[in-house]
């Protein structure tokens, strides 16, 4: 089975690109950038008080810069960290840079419907999700689980607003006590996988499926401070 996409958890797999600008807005004087770079890839935790760095978040932020080509996923991985109270061991580290990856990946609207990007079915409700993992084979039941808990959390973080919303005037009865209970329950199913294990997600699902509140919460605030409001997904 390919490593699916969500499967990215390697600080030191950022784009030159987004390397270049974190050493040239990290505030140490005298620093080689190019040096610098290629330590990165030697050494990657020596990137990781960067990424904390209150420079680097407000170099982002700043309109000025805004303009410069940074990847959504280096953008989202420093913004987590300011929405997210530490501290943090390694794997909480690993799951902060999954997560950036994931609202990366879903900043586009038909991947957030679509099991992997080569796929042509598109799931827009749960209930098709869940169809399709019990009719499934064991890989494709695995893709089905991470994705169900990647688009639980998702729209009980980035789009908990708008499920209130839909909860209070339009009577519908899923609230986010439902993605929390669904999108724990199916991390917990997709790291007991052998899938899991091979892309080296088991120990970050678990920790999803453990704290899946904490980070929920982590992304309802980035998502008020940071991301501009959007067309919301079906769910």
């Amino acid at each position: 089975m390919q490593s699916p996409d969500f499967a990215l958890v390697d600080p030191a797999a950022f784009a030159h690109k987004d390397l270049l600008f974190l050493f040239e807005h990290f505030p140490v004087p005298g620093i080689d950038v190019v040096e610098a770079i290629r330590r990165v890839h030697e050494q990657p935790n020596t990137l990781e008080s960067i990424l904390e760095s209150r420079f680097v978040q407000r170099a982002l932020l700043d309109r000025r810069t805004q303009v410069l080509d940074v990847s959504p996923r280096l953008f989202f991985d420093v913004m987590l960290r300011h929405s997210l109270p530490g501290p943090r061991d390694r794997l909480e580290r690993n799951v902060i840079h999954y997560l950036a990856n994931l609202l990366g990946l879903f900043s586009h609207a038909e991947r957030v419907y679509r099991l992997q990007p080569e796929d042509t079915a598109q799931y827009e409700y749960f209930a098709d999700l869940l169809q399709e993992g019990l009719e499934a084979s064991p890989e494709r039941r695995f893709l089905v689980d991470a994705h169900i808990g990647n688009y639980a959390l998702y729209l009980s973080g980035v789009c908990a607003p708008w499920i209130e919303h839909r909860r209070q005037y339009r009577r519908r009865p899923v609230s986010v006590e439902f993605y929390r209970r669904l999108g724990r329950s199916h991390f917990a199913q997709a790291a007991g996988t052998s899938q899991a294990q091979q892309f080296g997600l088991r120990d970050i699902f678990r920790r999803l499926a453990e704290r899946f509140e904490y980070f929920r919460v982590g992304m309802q605030q980035l998502a008020r401070e940071v991301m501009p409001r959007r067309g919301q997904p079906t769910g």
